[in-house]
């Protein structure tokens, strides 16, 4: 009797533990959904933002908008093209990695770049300028070259494995033609390949002339039910039993 609770008292607290465990994931997983749901909000309005000061803001606080939301449009869309890339082709994880280390060029150019926004001194950040230009044309320029490699990439193994296809395709539909290129052959041809079937032909015309020479037999005009025809596919009739 004491094993029976000792073992109910350990499903119950195993229970438990289960439950608890179960709990903290469900929290975790719905705390992750919400940060990268924020997350995601604050990168639209930051965006948003950026695009109109790019646009609306003249002198230097409009070019270091412009600078921003070149250097970030730039980063997302290769990070996004290359971790969707990775999950189908292992050779990109070496350019995932160059990636993550020009991420953090990006983010340090865009921090300064974002506390440059609120310099007072506007005359020293203009003459900064050339220089921020310079490092922005950088990255972006290392970032599209890795996005625009791995999209090649994968057009070629598109391309590679279309062509394939299509080349079993078309041999597909051939196999399945097969009497069309039996119909085109000349009889001539066939003939002469084969000369036993040319005497079996000429054999099966003789035949054909001697029968059509003969009587035509009688209609009939009833089934004879001794006679019974058979084919292939019918089960033979078992035979009646007496009891």
């Amino acid at each position: 009797m004491e094993a029976v609770i000792l073992i109910l008292g350990l499903l119950v607290v195993a229970f438990m533990a289960l439950g608890v465990y179960a709990t903290v994931k469900v929290v975790g997983a719905a705390r992750r959904g919400v940060d990268r749901t924020i997350t995601q909000a604050r990168r639209t309005v930051e965006d948003t933002t950026l695009r109109a000061k790019s646009y609306g803001q003249p002198g230097v606080g409009g070019e270091l908008a412009q600078l921003r939301l070149s250097l970030r449009t730039s980063m997302r869309a290769t990070q996004d093209a290359l971790r969707a890339g990775v999950a189908e082709d292992a050779s990109l994880a070496e350019s995932l990695s160059l990636f993550d280390r020009l991420s953090v060029h990006g983010r340090e150019l865009d921090e300064e770049l974002k506390a440059l926004e609120h310099e007072p001194d506007k005359a020293t950040v203009a003459s900064r300028l050339p220089g921020l230009k310079e490092r922005t044309e950088q990255i972006t320029r290392s970032a599209d070259a890795l996005r625009w490699a791995a999209r090649d990439r994968a057009r070629k193994f598109a391309d590679d494995d279309l062509s394939t296809l299509n080349a079993q395709i078309d041999m597909e539909a051939g196999a399945l033609r097969h009497w069309d290129t039996a119909a085109r052959e000349p009889a001539g041809e066939a003939r002469s390949q084969n000369p036993g079937a040319d005497a079996a032909s000429g054999e099966h015309e003789r035949r054909t002339a001697h029968q059509e020479r003969r009587p035509s037999p009688e209609a009939i005009t009833a089934r004879d039910p001794r006679r019974n025809t058979t084919y292939p596919w019918q089960k033979n009739a078992r035979p009646e039993t007496s009891n």
